[in-house]
């Protein structure tokens, strides 16, 4: 037993572009927006309008794929010379087709098929095999998008329990220990996001396995730092022998 993991009773894993790709796909359809209404505005200028859409109609809308297609079909009318009033358009050169290409983009994102990396199906197995953590799954998004895409991985058999939140605030991970029966020093949370999946735990307390994806959204970036509780792996499939 890593004398690191000894106290660890529950194992905590994120899964967006942890257990399966997903900023990818988004970047892929943000290119293909841009493609749509390269004769209004270069992709350059596109892509920093829709981030801050984005920012602007995170409280109302929140992540995943529907709020992200809200916001690329606000952003077209915005850089088509038209603007969204109290919920009217006016002033857009938009074209009805533009409008559903851009709407099959988005649909596109929600059938991600959620193929599981290399290594992750063997990798949970061999955690529940060893009989000592309860595993977690603790994603935020959309709930019916994030549920389709744990049915479509094959993965949900391998979790004790599963969680979909809005937002991976510390309050959210306070009631999820809570849920858990956990406290902060007894969990171990692995992710992608450093500023969602691991900051809020070594904060609280708990410990964290950051893997870093190829893709990482604007929004999720942060200074990192080095901590006592801190493990950077590059594979999921490093973590059996880290932990066991």
């Amino acid at each position: 037993m890593n004398e690191d993991f000894r106290n660890i009773r529950t194992i905590i894993f994120d899964a967006d572009d942890t257990l399966w790709e997903n900023e990818g796909r988004f970047r892929a359809a943000e290119r293909e927006a841009g493609e749509i209404l390269k004769e209004y505005v270069s992709f350059q200028e596109m892509s920093s309008s829709l981030y801050s859409i984005e920012v602007k109609n995170m409280p109302d809308y929140g992540f995943g794929a529907m709020a992200f297609t809200l916001s690329m079909l606000e952003n077209a009318v915005k850089v088509s010379g038209g603007k969204v009033e109290n919920g009217k358009i006016s002033g857009s050169r938009l074209t009805g087709e533009q409008v559903s290409q851009i709407l099959e983009v988005g649909r596109g994102l929600l059938h991600n098929p959620a193929t599981p990396f290399v290594g992750v199906k063997e990798t949970l197995a061999g955690l529940r095999a060893s009989g000592r953590f309860c595993l977690a799954c603790f994603t935020k998004g959309d709930l019916l998008d994030q549920g389709h895409k744990l049915d479509r991985s094959g993965l949900r058999p391998y979790f004790d329990y599963i969680k979909i939140t809005s937002d991976k605030t510390k309050a959210a991970y306070s009631e999820l220990f809570g849920k858990l029966g956990v406290s902060a020093k007894e969990v171990l949370s692995v992710g992608n996001s450093f500023k969602s999946d691991i900051a809020p735990v070594l904060e609280m307390g708990g410990s964290g396995i950051y893997i870093p994806a190829e893709n990482t959204w604007q929004l999720e970036k942060m200074d990192e730092y080095d901590h006592d509780r801190l493990f950077r792996l590059r594979k999921f499939s490093e973590i059996l022998a880290l932990v066991l």
